[in-house]
């Protein structure tokens, strides 16, 4: 009965009401956003590391090389040399390294020549098909089938560099011989291939392409088939002249030997036996090499520690406006109380007691805060799926809007109920000590 008085008495002064639930919504909003995106954040960054012990690439940015090379968001700091980098690879305190060569795209999504311990490292098991084996056959990550609707058996042709609009490389088609289950990690939005498939492309392209009539027609078609996947059709239904000439070309490229000589690579991922790499492997790189070691841990650390900034200052802000919002329930109380202590005296000669009417007034406040407390938490995860839709297109990491972390959000209902309570406190005690023979005889 109390609850049901105290609901309907907030909404007698709705601009009131509405404002405070406004300031209280945007307060809880921007720090479960910050709490989200703190924890899935780093979660991911972490997830994406583990037995990365250091990242060997080409000298320059170190937290570029990181990025580009572990976490593929990032350009990368430029090539080394595959033969040189072997060297390193083969030391005896390396437990295992995975080479990485970049240089082409599908829609936008990185291909990335490796091999299938790459697979490994990140526990991606494939859902149908098989691991790639021969040149220009390809493992499809999850997000990417899903997207794209990718299948076992489809043909594409790859676009130079990073960006979508690049020059389609129309001299080999790739083949999916496999889809990746999903991990959560960035090995689903990218397209793997073998290294050789890599430097093939490249040679092929160096040489010149589209050069005969017969392949002039294929490409053609496929560069047709090409932009159907882009606006979301079905794809890989060539003709069957096409598909024959496709079969004889790429059969020609899975025989072809392709020599490491002169090669080069974009980094090697290296995990190490024991904690002497750690310590030994920057300064003996950097001194005798062209290329540079750098630690994920150490680079990721100092990027927490420059967000850290930014998301201490966001979550200061928000605190002030759940403390404005805070003010705001408590002026509107106060100002109501004037006005209804003559109803309050009412319902003290009707039979309620002084504690009824100071939890009249609590609850009030309360209700404020969980209302807005309630909507603070739905407008923040919108905000976070908002955020999740351009990072993944940009960056390929997605947010999940639906995790909760308990202990953090919990923490954050009881400071707002705190001020809830806080707010309610003055104006409580005023209706507990009203005086109702004075009240009325005045009135």
């Amino acid at each position: 009965m109390i609850t049901k008085i105290a609901w309907k008495n907030i909404w007698f002064k709705p601009l009131n009401t509405a404002l405070s639930i406004i300031l209280l919504t945007a307060s809880v909003a921007i720090i479960t956003l910050l709490i989200l995106l703190d924890e899935q954040f780093e979660k991911k960054f972490n997830s994406n590391i583990d037995g990365i012990d250091m990242v060997l690439g080409a000298q320059g940015s170190p937290l570029q090389l990181i990025l580009s090379s572990v976490y593929q968001v990032d350009a990368p700091t430029g090539n080394i040399d595959y033969a040189e980098a072997k060297t390193w690879m083969h030391s005896p305190m390396v437990k295992s390294a995975i080479p990485l060569a970049f240089g082409d795209n599908y829609l936008g999504y990185r291909i990335v020549g490796t091999t299938p311990e790459y697979l490994t490292k990140y526990g991606a098991a494939l859902n149908e098909g098989k691991v790639f084996d021969k040149n220009f056959e390809v493992v499809v990550g999850s997000a990417i089938a899903q997207k794209l609707g990718v299948k076992v058996g489809d043909k594409f042709f790859g676009s130079h560099g990073d960006a979508a609009e690049g020059e389609l490389h129309e001299d080999h088609a790739y083949h999916v011989t496999g889809i990746a289950a999903p991990t959560g990690k960035v090995v689903d939005n990218l397209i793997l291939c073998n290294v050789p498939s890599v430097w093939a492309m490249h040679d092929h392209g160096e040489e010149g392409h589209g050069e005969s009539a017969e392949g002039g027609d294929y490409h053609e078609h496929e560069g047709h088939n090409h932009e159907a996947v882009a606006n979301g059709e079905a794809h890989g239904h060539e003709g069957h002249d096409h598909d024959a000439h496709a079969e004889s070309e790429e059969h020609h490229d899975h025989e072809e030997v392709i020599s490491e000589e002169g090669k080069e690579i974009t980094a090697v991922l290296i995990q190490f036996r024991g904690k002497m790499g750690f310590i030994t492997w920057p300064r003996l790189v950097a001194q005798n090499t062209k290329m540079q070691a750098a630690s994920p841990a150490r680079e990721i650390n100092r990027l927490f520690t420059l967000f850290g900034i930014g998301l201490d200052a966001l979550q200061y802000l928000a605190y002030g406006i759940m403390l404005i919002s805070g003010i705001s329930i408590f002026i509107a109380l106060y100002n109501t109380l004037k006005e209804r202590k003559y109803e309050f005296a009412l319902l003290r000669v009707n039979g309620a007691s002084r504690l009824q009417l100071l939890l009249l007034v609590l609850i009030e406040s309360l209700l404020l805060c969980i209302t807005g407390f309630v909507f603070g938490t739905i407008v923040g995860r919108v905000a976070l799926s908002l955020i999740s839709g351009s990072s993944e297109s940009e960056f390929k990491i997605s947010f999940n809007p639906l995790e909760f972390v308990w202990e953090k959000e919990g923490y954050l209902l009881g400071l707002t109920i705190f001020v809830g309570i806080l707010a309610a406190v003055i104006p409580a005690v005023k209706a507990y000590s009203l005086n109702i023979s004075k009240t009325l005889a005045n009135a």
